[in-house]
């Protein structure tokens, strides 16, 4: 199969529900608005959609992460009332996309906000907003799922999802559903050992927004990640270092590739939108393996945790047993940015 940076449009696959719900509300599929929130460790963002899943508002703001965890959440919950309210009301359910693996009472792996570790999110966000139900998973699964139910994913199994942002992180689709590991945390290749002699150092230092941001500090290169690919695009220092930096990576997606033998690897997030890396992975992958997955770009650009957080708050909205099903919403046009999500079924 050749290697490409475009997927065909597809029919969805099976519904999944790995992520943590809590709440225990009995609403139908078609009451009220969805809450989608998208926790980055640079941006969040904030959506409202309707109840097949058609966002009716989106914003995004800052994480200003160096000064800390309660401010950001503070901030992204003030937005999402904001939201909420401007768009009628009532609010049926949350989905929340996270760094890190999502416990009840904290989190796990999310070094890149100062006391991410300590917030109970689902918590929050019912107790600040209201909200009936609350879904929270980590936000590469969350892109994940948005990629199964409404993009490059819908026929492809088994799927890789590539996040490359504020940090890189994989996420396995198989069978229609993401594959969350033992502790929730299937695909943190950024603690993958990069470099150096044993241990080295971890993936994520070589390669993600920060560490490219640092790249181009060093080399004295201005505009941060963006700057340093730009001036890679020629010949020198930069596109030496750069391309020194995408090899690590295809080391490690090239290992992926072989040990689940994806049918499509799909990449996410800002860095993922170069073209310059995007070409040298392909060409590093096409290279070396014996099975060539499709890899595409997500379609969504920046909203795939976003959207995968509408669609959490989607799957979980339950449904009054014995009562029928929420009626069928027919599907808008899966337009850039504004795809819905299918309705879930009854639950009995």
């Amino acid at each position: 199969m050749n290697l490409r940076l475009d997927g065909p449009a597809t029919p969805p696959a099976p519904r999944t529900g790995d992520a943590e719900v809590t709440g225990d509300a009995r609403v139908t599929g078609d009451d009220g608005v969805l809450l989608g929130i998208d926790f980055g460790g640079t941006k969040m963002a904030v959506g409202v959609a309707d109840a097949a899943g058609r966002l009716l508002a989106r914003e995004r703001v800052p994480t200003y992460a160096e000064r800390g965890a309660p401010q950001a959440l503070d901030r992204a919950l003030e937005l999402a009332a904001k939201l909420v309210g401007q768009a009628g009301g009532p609010l049926a359910a949350a989905g929340v996309a996270s760094p890190g693996v999502v416990r009840p009472d904290g989190i796990d792996l999310a070094p890149n906000v100062p006391g991410w570790d300590r917030l109970r999110l689902a918590d929050a966000v019912r107790d600040r907003l209201g909200a009936p139900v609350v879904a929270v998973d980590n936000d590469l699964n969350a892109a994940a799922l948005a990629e199964l139910r409404l993009g490059a994913l819908r026929d492809a199994d088994p799927g890789l999802v590539v996040g490359i942002g504020t940090g890189v992180a994989a996420a396995l689709t198989v069978r229609g559903a993401v594959l969350p590991g033992h502790h929730g945390a299937a695909g943190e290749i950024g603690y993958a050992v990069a470099g150096g002699p044993w241990p080295g150092t971890m993936l994520e230092l070589d390669f993600s927004g920060r560490a490219l941001d640092r790249l181009a500090d060093d080399l004295g290169v201005p505009g941060s990640a963006a700057g340093l690919a730009a001036a890679a695009a020629s010949p020198g220092p930069a596109r030496d270092a750069l391309t020194a930096r995408v090899d690590e990576l295809a080391r490690h997606l090239v290992t992926c590739c072989l040990l689940v033998d994806p049918q499509r690897v799909v990449l996410v997030g800002g860095v993922a939108g170069s073209d310059l890396i995007r070409g040298l992975l392909v060409e590093r992958l096409a290279a070396v393996l014996p099975y060539r997955p499709e890899v595409v770009l997500s379609g969504f650009a920046d909203d795939a945790a976003l959207l995968g957080a509408v669609v959490l708050a989607r799957e979980a909205v339950p449904v009054i047993p014995g009562s029928p099903a929420a009626p069928a919403v027919p599907a808008a046009p899966a337009v850039p940015g504004n795809p819905a999500v299918p309705t879930a079924p009854a639950v009995s």
